[in-house]
């Protein structure tokens, strides 16, 4: 059996590349718990310096795997809260982890893959990159990434493509902030690894306590209440009617009722 998560080493810079290129990166349980696990051994481990991540295949993350919709949609509201905090656990550990992070974004980003760059401290895309927060399209909302999405974009424009599920291009990300730099596919790993020198240059303490030193000038509320709240809404939405007429179009490639009109 494939490895879903590849863990590779290079010096003080650690990668880990999501491996599922035949599923486009998406998510499930098995990968969820694999990155999550991944990140903190990294996060414990004083000889890595910083954390890349990235994906194999011709997307960096679709979001959510198909198999996976389908037997969430089947299951109840507390089966989705556990699933949903899961992946809470998994968005909340990358944009804690103690190092500096890199996101190296090409091919498909979407839904939990948006979280993902949005959990980066830097994330760097090539032209042909694709966003989307599709979620609403389903009936449901991408409840548990919003926090880092909220803090990559800003407000007002979480409130047009959380509601809209419209795709964006890698121009429009950076625009947004959600992309730091865009540039050519032949210069994106030139782009990384110039990110790394850059962070490997600076004092170590002072690069892992960088986004420590964000996070607490720029608190506002209870983290762990917003996870729970947030698990609890898209738990609700995924077993409602809406949810459920969602993602049963969805996964039978059929239109929703509500879009029939």
């Amino acid at each position: 059996m494939t490895q879903a998560l590849l863990s590779l080493r290079d010096g003080a810079v650690a990668r880990l590349r999501m491996n599922r290129p035949e599923l486009h990166n998406a998510f499930d349980p098995y990968l969820i718990t694999a990155l999550t696990g991944a990140l903190q051994q990294l996060g414990d481990d004083p000889s890595v310096r910083a954390v890349v991540l990235e994906a194999d295949g011709a997307s960096f993350s679709a979001g959510a795997d198909l198999h996976w919709m389908r037997g969430m949609a089947r299951a109840s509201q507390d089966a989705n809260r556990d699933d949903a905090l899961a992946l809470a656990r998994l968005m909340r550990t990358l944009d804690e982890l103690p190092k500096p992070t890199v996101a190296r974004v090409h091919g498909a980003a979407f839904g939990g893959g948006v979280g993902l760059v949005a959990c980066c401290d830097i994330a760097i895309g090539t032209p042909a990159a694709k966003f989307g927060l599709t979620e609403s399209r389903l009936g449901l909302l991408p409840a548990v990434i919003s926090p880092y999405v909220i803090a990559a974009i800003g407000t007002r424009q979480a409130r047009r493509w959380f509601a809209t599920a419209e795709t964006f291009d890698a121009a429009t990300a950076q625009r947004l902030g959600l992309l730091h730099e865009v540039v050519e596919a032949d210069a994106l790993d030139a782009a990384v690894q110039r990110q790394l020198d850059l962070l490997l240059k600076a004092g170590p303490i002072a690069a892992a306590s960088a986004k420590a030193l964000v996070r607490r000038v720029g608190a506002a509320g209870d983290r762990d209440g917003i996870d729970t709240a947030n698990a609890e809404l898209i738990a609700a939405l995924r077993v409602s009617p809406e949810g459920q007429e969602g993602l049963s179009a969805f996964l039978d490639k059929r239109t929703p009722r509500w879009a029939t009109r």
